[in-house]
C-alpha cells in the first residue's frame, strides 16, 4: 500500500510506520513474554464459539466453522511436513473456493506469511512476486498451472496444486494430502508486529509493491470495522463476490465475517444475474463490491422483476457515482455505504457509517482508532496540514498502517514521514469530518498552467445518459502541456462514432468549466480494470500513445 524472502526482511513499528531498526528476519522477531497475537485466531475462535454454524456456502457445499478450522490445521500440517514454518513465505494463488480460507488460515496457523495473487495474473507478473516475495512455496488451484508452473519453476518455488480436474499433473496435491493428515493442535504463536500477509498493489503506477501487513493489523482492521461499518453479525449472510485475493474481498469481506460468525456465499467469478441469483436463493443480507458490480447489478435487475432483499451494500475500490448508488438504491431498497481504504492501510482509512447521516460523493469519516488528515501535496519531506475545504494528499495514521514496503526501504522512507502514510490520493475534509476523495495525485492533468482533477470530469460526463463508464487521462498537447482525453464506454445500443463524441464535447461546454473539459473524446468497449476495480489509467495512457486520431472507436477533437 534490506530483502524480503528466507533472507533477512525488515522491522517496522506497526503503528507510527517509522522504521524502527535493521530489517530482520520475521522469524527472528522478539516479543515482550505474552505478547502473542495469531490472526489465524479470526477464524480459530469462530470455530470454537460455533462449530456447528455454516461458515462457508460455496455452490453445493456447506462447510461449517469447526470443518473449516479443521481442514486448515490439516493443510497446515502438510506444509509443515514440507518444511514451511514460522516467518517462511508462501504464495497463494487460488480461486474463489474453499481450498482458499483453508489454505489461507493454514499459513498463518503456521505462523507463516500469506502471500496472495491476483488469478487473472499472467506468468511474468507471477514469477516477479514469487521471486521479489522469496516465496518458500506456492499453493495453486490446479486449472491455473498453465500461468503458474513457468513462473514457479523459473523462481525455483515447489507447487502444492489444491482443486479436483485434469489439470494437476505430477504435483503434489495439498487437499488431498490433508484429507489423511493429523491436524495441527492449534496456532503457532505469534509478536503483534510480525508480517502475516504481504499483500501486492494493483501496481498502477509501476511495478506492484508487497505492503507487509501485520498480525495487529490484519486483526485490528477486521474486528475494527466489523464493527462499524460493517456491523457485521451472526445472522447475516455476505455475498462473496470480490476475489479473495484482493483485500477489499479478503479482509473487509471474508475476515469480517468469519471473525462475526457470519455466512460467506463464495461466487467463483462475478457475473450480475448469477450474483442476483445467489443473494435470492441463499437470503443474502449484505453486498460488498467495486462500482463495475454496482452498474452491473443495476442493469441486470431491470430486465427482473424479483430482487434479492438486501439489508445494506458497501461500495470500495474506487469512486462510486452518485448515479450509481442513487439507482441502486431505488432499485434495492437499501443503503448503499461508501468508503475508502488501500493496501497499504489493510485497507479501510474511512467509510460512510451509520453512526452518522450519509453523505454520498464523500468515503464518510475515519474508522475508529484511525486519523486523517490534508497535507500540502507539494511538501515532500514534512506534513503541512491544510484547513478544512483545502485539496491536498490525504495522510493517514493509525493501527492500519502497514509495516512498510517488501524490500524497497526508499519507496518505505517516502510513504512515511513524521509518523504520517502519505497515501498519493488528493482529497478535502469538511467541517463535520467527512473525507471526499478528488484523485490519485499522479492523474493530476496538468491544461495550461491549470489543475484538471480527472474525476470532476469523469462525475460530469456520468450526468449523460448515453455514457455508461468513463475514464479521463491527459494526453499530450504541444500548446498547452497536456490535453483532456475523456475514454467512454456507451451505454448498450449506441453507435460509439463521431456524431455521439460531438455529442459529448458539448455537453462538456455546458457542465464544465473550459480550462478542464475533454476536448478528445475515445470510445472503448470496456475500461481496463485492476483486482479492486480501479481503471488501470497508466495503459489507457499508453494505448492512446500509441494510436491516432482514427484510433480504437472513434475519436473527436474540439476546441
Amino acid at each position: 500500500m534490506g530483502a524480503y524472502g528466507n533472507s533477512p526482511a525488515g522491522t517496522f513499528a506497526a503503528n507510527s510506520g517509522a522504521v524502527t531498526g535493521p530489517f530482520t528476519s520475521r522469524a527472528e522477531t522478539s516479543a515482550a513474554p505474552g505478547a502473542t497475537l495469531s490472526a489465524a485466531t479470526i477464524l480459530s475462535d469462530s470455530a470454537r464459539r460455533w462449530p456447528d454454524r455454516t461458515a462457508l456456502v460455496a455452490g453445493a457445499e456447506r462447510i461449517t466453522y469447526g470443518s473449516l478450522w479443521r481442514s486448515a490445521l490439516r493443510y497446515a500440517a502438510v506444509l509443515r511436513e514440507r518444511g514451511i514454518g514460522p516467518g517462511d513465505r508462501v504464495c497463494l494463488l487460488v480461486t474463489n473456493s474453499p481450498h482458499f480460507p483453508m489454505a489461507y488460515f493454514a499459513i498463518l496457523a503456521l505462523g507463516a506469511t500469506v502471500v496472495p495473487v491476483n488469478v487473472l495474473l499472467k506468468t511474468d507478473d507471477i514469477d516477479h512476486i514469487l521471486r521479489h516475495s522469496g516465496a518458500r512455496a506456492l499453493v495453486c488451484s490446479a486449472e491455473l498451472l498453465g500461468e503458474a508452473e513457468a513462473a514457479a519453476e523459473a523462481a525455483g518455488a515447489p507447487v502444492l496444486t489444491v482443486g479436483a480436474g485434469d489439470h494437476r499433473g505430477p504435483r503434489p496435491a495439498l487437499d488431498e494430502l490433508a484429507a489423511t493428515a493429523e491436524p495441527m493442535p492449534g496456532p503457532v504463536p505469534r509478536a503483534p508486529g510480525d508480517v502475516a500477509v504481504i499483500l501486492y498493489t494493483s501496481g498502477t503506477t509501476g511495478r506492484p509493491k508487497g505492503a507487509a501487513i501485520t498480525h495487529l493489523n490484519l486483526v485490528m482492521n477486521v474486528g475494527t470495522t466489523m464493527l462499524s461499518p460493517f456491523e457485521m453479525s451472526s445472522g447475516d449472510v455476505l455475498l462473496g463476490c470480490l476475489p479473495l485475493s484482493h483485500t477489499f474481498g479478503q479482509i473487509c469481506g471474508m475476515g469480517t465475517s468469519f471473525r462475526a460468525g457470519a455466512r460467506l456465499v463464495l461466487m467463483r467469478r462475478f457475473t450480475a444475474e448469477a450474483a442476483l441469483d445467489l443473494m435470492e436463493t441463499e437470503g443474502c443480507t449484505v453486498l460488498m463490491g467495486v462500482p463495475t458490480m454496482y452498474f452491473a447489478l443495476v442493469e441486470a435487475a431491470s430486465r427482473r422483476p424479483v430482487r434479492p432483499r438486501l439489508d445494506r451494500a458497501y461500495s470500495g475500490g474506487a469512486a462510486l457515482p452518485v448515479r450509481t448508488l442513487d439507482a441502486f438504491e431505488t432499485t434495492f431498497g437499501c443503503p448503499v455505504y461508501e468508503g475508502y481504504g488501500l493496501t497499504e492501510t489493510s485497507p479501510c482509512v474511512a467509510y460512510n457509517q451509520r453512526d452518522w447521516p450519509r453523505k454520498p460523493g464523500t468515503v464518510g469519516k475515519p474508522v475508529w482508532g484511525v486519523e486523517v488528515g490534508i497535507a500540502r501535496p507539494t511538501v515532500e519531506d514534512a506534513i503541512e496540514p491544510l484547513p478544512a475545504g483545502e485539496v491536498g494528499e490525504i495522510v493517514v495514521r493509525g493501527h492500519n498502517l502497514m509495516a512498510g514496503y517488501v524490500d524497497d526501504p526508499r519507496a518505505t522512507a517516502a510513504a512515511f514521514v513524521a509518523g504520517w502514510f502519505r497515501t498519493g490520493d488528493l482529497g478535502l475534509l469538511d467541517d463535520e469530518g467527512y473525507l471526499t476523495v478528488v484523485d490519485r495525485k499522479k492523474d493530476v492533468i496538468l491544461r495550461g498552467g491549470y489543475n484538471v482533477y480527472p474525476r470532476e470530469v469523469e462525475d460530469a460526463l456520468l450526468r449523460h445518459p448515453a455514457v455508461a463508464r468513463v475514464a479521463v487521462v491527459g494526453v499530450p498537447d504541444p500548446v498547452n502541456g497536456q490535453e483532456v482525453c475523456a475514454v467512454v464506454v456507451p451505454r448498450d445500443g449506441l453507435t460509439p462514432d463521431a456524431a455521439l463524441a460531438d455529442t459529448l464535447v458539448t455537453w462538456g461546454k455546458r457542465h464544465i468549466a473550459a480550462y478542464r473539459r475533454p476536448r478528445r473524446v475515445v470510445f472503448l468497449d470496456h475500461l481496463p480494470l485492476g483486482a479492486g476495480g480501479k481503471v488501470l489509467k497508466r495503459e489507457l495512457t499508453t494505448l492512446l500513445q500509441s494510436t491516432d486520431d482514427t484510433g480504437p472507436g472513434g475519436r473527436s477533437t474540439a476546441p
